[in-house]
């Protein structure tokens, strides 16, 4: 980042990088560590299972945290001052994802399988009460863990209730070998996951058990739909080589909303930047960033995307 100025000073920001290895207890070590480091901001977590326990020790340590990626509401549900996400969240998400289930598959009756993580259950959850609410039915709630690889069992209770959709909140890694289970069972329900599952290794975990009857979500626009999207994809290739990942253009806003807090205060001290954070409003990659009175995205986008030719395709 070059060309910023704060407080009359020319900057320079440095990443301090950890790995939360995607588990709760790793997060709350990291987050000890940057706290501890002395760092002015923290872009993260990914996980949701993993950001609701680090955002604590943020908070007791002053330090405002922005996730890109974790989408359960209770991150921004404890009343910590300091916590933000540029990302929709899974109330966001679950009421789409029910929406569709019945209004666009035409589904009477859903089948909801769940990973009981934070983020696995909390999307089923609200995946769940969107079903209900656009008339239809829950017929099977079942859950596994994000460590599982054989879905026999609960596949073959879900199978004696001929649901028309099945919806899973998880990951890739349980969702790909899913759905070649399904298959192997003759289960022809639509298939329908959220962005944990969207992704280029559940098409390649699945392999010819994805077909256009599947289905996944994800929170914001694809990146051809995004405002800076087409510009981000050219500077990041340029930068790292190759394609975009997924939550890099809000990994980035998250970032450029602490640079133009920073800016505003005159400050990078936490204390004195957090005022102008939560009232920040600025056209990002992603587009208007903007966070409400809980630390939420203001105009956040969900998006369907289906299986087809080879990619997910939004709908």
């Amino acid at each position: 980042m070059q060309g910023v100025t704060i407080g009359g000073k020319k900057v320079k920001f440095e990443l301090v990088g950890e790995d939360d290895q995607a588990d709760p207890r790793t997060g709350t070590t990291v987050a000890q560590r940057l706290v501890d480091a002395g760092v002015k901001g923290v872009i993260g977590h990914l996980n949701s299972g993993t950001s609701i326990p680090a955002s604590r020790i943020y908070d007791q340590g002053g330090i405002p945290q922005i996730s890109p990626a974790s989408t359960n509401p209770k991150l921004t549900q404890q009343n910590f001052k300091g916590v933000f996400r540029t990302i929709a969240n899974d109330v966001q998400q679950g009421g789409a994802l029910g929406s569709f289930a019945v209004k666009s598959l035409g589904a009477k009756k859903v089948a909801i399988i769940d990973d009981r993580t934070a983020y696995g259950q909390g999307l089923a959850d609200e995946t769940d009460k969107a079903v209900k609410a656009a008339g239809g039915q829950v017929v099977a709630r079942e859950f596994t863990t994000d460590k599982a690889t054989d879905f026999n069992a609960i596949l073959t209770k879900i199978r004696a209730t001929n649901p028309d959709v099945i919806f899973f909140g998880g990951m890739d890694a349980q969702a790909g070998p899913m759905l070649r289970q399904l298959k192997q069972l003759g289960v022809s329900a639509k298939f329908l996951t959220g962005d944990g599952g969207c992704s280029p290794e559940m098409i390649k975990l699945a392999g010819d058990a994805v077909t256009s009857t599947t289905y996944c979500s994800m929170a914001g626009l694809p990146l051809d739909k995004m405002p800076g999207g087409a510009a981000f994809r050219d500077q990041y290739k340029k930068r790292f080589g190759g394609e975009v990942q997924l939550y890099a253009p809000y990994a980035y806003d998250a970032a450029m909303a602490v640079v133009k807090a920073m800016e505003k205060a005159g400050s990078v001290e936490p204390a004195k930047y957090l005022p102008e954070l939560k009232k920040i409003s600025f056209n990002g990659v992603t587009g208007n960033v903007a966070f409400d009175d809980k630390g939420d995205i203001k105009e956040g986008a969900v998006t369907i995307y289906n299986f087809k030719d080879g990619n997910w395709v939004p709908m």
